[in-house]
């Protein structure tokens, strides 16, 4: 078999590169700028993982600038009620996770990940700046109203459509970026290094800091502001910030590493779906006889993916790869119909989606209780006591103890848990055993949060006649029900990141990322669905529901104890996935490396 392209060039290459030649580039077939083999001193690592997780630190403040108090927003402002503006949050922020797949596809198939970034973090800024002008010059009449005190005059359908447009530009900015950046930033750790390895794993806990640590700031000094009714200001400083973000991205264009495109994911899974079904009555050899494996054409098009090993799940598809007598013909003449015989690479890409959608849709209720920390966590907050002497806290704010429990739990489980856990048992923690940990930890902080109501409504009931002031337990109650959410922060959505990004073929990696996000995504459309099913049952026969406009005459407290419940019933399901679940067994590089060199 000849050596017809570059990348099986560069493979030969290797076998008789000297120890110092196989220090300088990188072995993972990254490329720089030029689209020249990646310089391992010159490219990469944390050089370049900093700038973006700067990046990510910035453009997380801006996007929280916006997320964090929207439900607020749209009660003082827009003037909907406490359900819709919980549902409309929630069905934004699914949006903004809808789009992390159109970001992914374009990446992955024809972009490539840095020029995928670049053009969603330019929309970003764009709908930032048009949400900021919007709301100024049309939402925020009478100046100085969208505050506790002050209502906004109604607004017209072409100023609510004009802002709609902007929250959905961010939401389309935010959401194509953010699968991307996480995965580029691994890019720039080679996993085939010992060093750079142990770096990449770690890049994903630092990342999930930044981002963490860039909401703080909109947490506290933008949400302040937001919540005195400052709108304009809050939202110009997220555009300022979202530009910084995309200037520090660029300033890295040196530095970066690569990875070339691997072309449209979905004609090859529709590929073998078509061989597969045309092929239905052929009979399979045990293990991978008489499978195609890969020959020239398909070394130039993959672009460098590693071959993935066969497995014996999923028999059926193995039909795609099965050689009968017309593609024995095929072979003869030098051509192959890729819609009647795939590789077994090719094939085995669709068995790990398969195996990963059913741990990805049991992410999807964690995912629920997440998003309530925007929502009715902050709803919430609002009818408890907010003050400390003359200082009004922002019950948005309350969100920063989450982020504070997330960067002390990165911090705990790196230095301590995993340690001593690696010392007793001589492995570490796995990703799906952390996201499993995850769920446990937020069926307590579903607990947590509705025992609160229970106390908040106890004293609502005695403090006012009417039951139409909040309640005088404090809103520090809230800590817990925060410190607990940001706990299983890191054990599920660092576990998610980095479980998608190592399970997903090399042709599909911005696709795993984006498997984190959609998870978020359903999560938030769930929670509408969830929150408009509990208001339709709960209001019959004129009560007021469990989520009413006044919370003082709801039972919040038994939404979230539903949850707790709902996510206890994930777990059992969980558990039978993960314990079902194969992980997926690539050929090494080294070891293509030397079987392309004997060719």
């Amino acid at each position: 078999m000849a050596c017809l392209d570059i990348s099986c060039l560069r493979q030969r290459k290797k076998t008789t590169m000297t120890t110092a030649e196989k220090e300088v580039l990188t072995l993972d077939g990254a490329v720089d700028r030029h689209g020249r083999p990646a310089v391992r001193g010159k490219t990469g690592t944390w050089v370049a993982g900093i700038l973006l997780l700067v990046n990510q630190g910035l453009a997380t403040l801006a996007f929280f600038g916006v997320g964090v108090n929207l439900v607020l927003f749209l009660t003082r402002v827009i003037g909907q009620d406490n359900a819709a503006a919980a549902n409309n949050v929630s069905k934004w922020t699914g949006t903004v996770y809808i789009f992390s797949l159109l970001g992914a596809f374009l990446s992955d198939s024809y972009l490539g990940r840095f020029k995928t970034c670049a053009i969603f973090q330019a929309i970003f800024v764009l709908g930032l700046a048009s949400l900021s002008i919007t709301s100024g010059l049309f939402l925020l009449k009478p100046k100085g109203c969208g505050d506790e005190h002050t209502p906004c005059d109604s607004h017209s359908s072409y100023h609510i459509a004009l802002f709609y447009l902007s929250v959905y530009l961010v939401a389309l900015g935010n959401g194509g970026y953010q699968p991307n950046i996480a995965t580029f930033g691994a890019d720039q750790f080679d996993e085939e290094d010992p060093k750079e390895g142990l770096s990449k794993i770690a890049f994903f806990s630092y990342f999930y800091l930044a981002l963490n640590l860039g909401s703080l700031f909109s947490n506290t000094i933008l949400g302040y502001f937001e919540d005195e009714g400052m709108w304009v200001i809050g939202f110009w400083a997220s555009t300022a910030s979202a530009a910084m973000a995309l200037i520090l991205f660029l300033c890295g264009i040196p530095r970066y590493r690569h990875f070339t495109p691997k072309g449209n994911p979905l004609s090859r899974v529709s590929q073998v779906l078509v061989a597969a079904t045309r092929k239905w009555k052929v009979q399979i050899m045990p293990n991978s006889e008489g499978l195609f494996d890969e020959d020239e054409k398909d070394l130039v098009s993959n672009n460098g993916a590693r071959k993935i090993l066969h497995t014996n799940g999923f028999r059926f598809l193995d039909r795609a790869a099965a050689i009968t007598l017309p593609e024995m013909d095929q072979f003869d003449d030098g051509t192959r119909n890729p819609w009647r015989l795939c590789t077994v690479t090719q094939v085995e890409e669709v068995k790990c989606v398969l195996r990963l959608l059913p741990i990805w849709l049991c992410t999807i209720l964690y995912s629920v209780v997440f998003t309530q920390m925007a929502s009715l966590f902050v709803e919430q907050g609002a009818v408890m006591r907010t003050n400390i002497s003359t200082f009004h806290i922002p019950p948005a704010s309350m969100s920063s103890f989450d982020i504070l429990s997330v960067a002390a739990f990165i911090f705990i489980y790196r230095r301590v848990i995993d340690p001593i856990y690696t010392r007793l048992t001589k492995s570490s923690l796995t990703e799906l055993q952390r996201m499993g940990i995850g769920l446990v930890i937020a069926i307590c902080a579903m607990v947590s949060a509705g025992t609160v109501e229970v106390f908040r409504l106890r004293y609502a009931d005695k403090d006012c006649l009417h039951c139409e002031e909040s309640s005088s337990l404090s809103i520090f109650w809230q800590i817990p029900q925060y410190v607990l959410i940001g706990a299983s922060e890191v054990f599920m959505y660092v576990g998610q990141l980095e479980f998608f990004n190592s399970q997903a073929p090399d042709g599909l990696k911005s696709f795993g990322s984006a498997l984190c996000m959609t998870s978020i995504s359903f999560g938030n459309y769930v929670s509408s669905l969830l929150v408009t099913i509990v208001m339709k049952v709960s209001t019959n026969g004129n009560m007021p529901g469990w989520i009413p406009g006044n919370l003082n005459r709801g039972h919040l407290d038994r939404f979230f104890f539903l949850l707790a419940i709902l996510t206890a019933a994930d777990l059992v399901v969980y558990i039978i996935c993960a314990k079902w679940y194969k992980y997926i067994k690539f050929e090494s590089r080294e070891a293509a490396a030397a079987a392309t060199a004997t060719v």
